[in-house]
């Protein structure tokens, strides 16, 4: 169990130091490079035409460059970064900072392109051949740059709709392969790369670090952890309305530096479907000897959770997220959750430390609230306080069910009188908790102590 003694104050400054080290290593990055493009000349250059087509050409290249570690880094699942930020600060950095990138990348092609063809728009077809034929590494950039216009273009919510989960995890892949492609290019014919020791060293030594992080956390941990701990599916348990509790026990899971509140990935080693990842929370509190993560049937993969076989392997990547008691700054919680999004919450209500009262427990669901009886003994037990929230959501701005005669503040405040002393947690389908969130904020709730989680890939 999380004391909240041995939790906090220390943690959360730490955790802000990082977050602040982090922006401003991104910020130096940026400005470093941008001052070795100044001091080659490059302010001097762009009045001319094809000179400021060439200049503005290797600025947005070197920008694009250092974005595109960044997210490189942010995918890396890197413990630091991950316990500091959370997944829905790290997923909502990456899109914006995957963007950028990627405008970035596609103005630095245009205007280097451009200004090859010496500024005539008819020579640069022609000259576009000529670059990629004959320098060294841009046949492999070009690749590159495929692979990340179809990530980007599959990331768009408009395409993100219309992708099951699981073949947009793996077609999201390609990121790497496209970074990769692109180093070559960069430092085989970059002269901002390549013009002195400090920016070869420090262009490699970045890319390096790059690569370092995902050999490791993305590869090398997740590896060492599944031949360490082994995990088997014990048993199935069906849940109602489609919904499913997979019971999970491995070796050594005293090891496992697992919280109440994280989620991992997960593939099950069935016939069919395995080389698919799909995130799930753990929806009781780790206990040294068993897991349990809780499904609804959706997707290809969910759907084949019902059919799992006791002894059934299991490969996992994690744990990961902030949705846990390192976030909690005061004594004091409310856990407001949706339908599934009830998970994580559920193992909070175990795994935190509070007294009679200090805890409540929001749940909106549409027939019948996901592990009844089990809340029902934690506040028997420890003083939960539960308020059961039915029926179907009233409107898309609104986060309360049909026949609530309330607005959504102040029914917030009606459940939970002292909501602005307290953490709120919160769990559900992102337009859900964007609708809890802003009542929170506007019932008088610190942005710091709102937590929310978003499983981006």
């Amino acid at each position: 169990m999380t004391t909240l003694a041995a939790l906090p104050r220390g943690r959360a400054r730490f955790d802000s130091g990082v977050r602040l080290a982090a922006g401003s290593a991104l910020w130096l990055a940026l400005l470093l490079v941008a001052y070795w493009w100044a001091a080659g000349g490059g302010i001097r250059d762009l009045p001319g035409w094809v000179s400021g087509l060439n200049s503005a050409g290797r600025l947005t290249g070197l920008l694009s460059a250092v974005l595109l570690l960044a997210q490189v880094l942010l995918m890396a699942r890197v413990p630091l970064l991950e316990r500091a930020f959370g997944q829905d600060r790290l997923a909502r950095t990456h899109r914006l900072t995957g963007f950028t990138s990627f405008d970035l990348m596609l103005a630095h092609l245009v205007l280097i392109t451009w200004g090859y063809a010496a500024g005539a728009v008819t020579a640069v077809p022609a000259t576009f051949w000529d670059l990629v034929t004959r320098y060294p590494g841009m046949l492999l950039a070009l690749a590159g740059t495929v692979a990340l216009v179809m990530v980007v273009v599959t990331s768009i919510r408009a395409a993100r709709r219309r992708l099951r989960y699981e073949s947009w995890h793996l077609l999201h892949l390609y990121a790497y392969l496209g970074v990769g492609l692109a180093l070559p290019h960069q430092l085989w014919t970059g002269q901002e790369f390549t013009a002195s020791t400090a920016r070869t060293v420090f262009w490699w030594t970045t890319w390096a670090a790059a690569a370092a992080a995902v050999l490791v956390w993305r590869v090398g941990v997740p590896v060492t952890r599944n031949l360490r701990h082994r995990l088997r599916v014990t048993s199935v348990v069906g849940e109602g309305d489609g919904v499913y509790s997979v019971y999970l026990t491995g070796r050594h899971l005293d090891r496992l530096p697992a919280e109440a509140g994280q989620f991992f990935g997960w593939r099950f080693l069935r016939r069919d479907g395995w080389t698919r990842g799909n995130p799930y929370s753990l929806s009781a509190a780790p206990d040294r000897h068993s897991l349990r993560i809780t499904v609804r049937a959706t997707g290809d993969n969910s759907a084949q959770i019902a059919a799992l076989r006791p002894g059934t392997p299991a490969l996992f990547e994690g744990p990961f997220g902030r949705l846990t008691g390192r976030a909690r700054q005061s004594r004091k919680v409310a856990l407001i959750g949706a339908g599934v999004g009830i998970t994580p919450l559920r193992a909070l209500a175990e795994g935190l430390d509070y007294a009679p009262g200090e805890a409540v427990v929001l749940h909106r669901f549409r027939e019948r609230p996901l592990f009844d009886r089990e809340f029902r003994v934690l506040a028997a037990e420890r003083g939960l306080r539960l308020v059961w929230l039915p029926g179907h959501r009233r409107a898309p701005g609104s986060w309360l069910g049909d026949g609530i005669p309330a607005d959504d503040v102040t029914g917030l405040r009606h459940w939970v009188p002292d909501i602005a002393e307290r953490d709120v947690y919160v769990c559900g389908p992102g337009p859900w908790a964007a609708a809890v969130r802003r009542a929170a904020l506007a019932a008088g709730v610190p942005a710091e102590r709102l937590h929310t989680e978003n499983f981006a890939w």
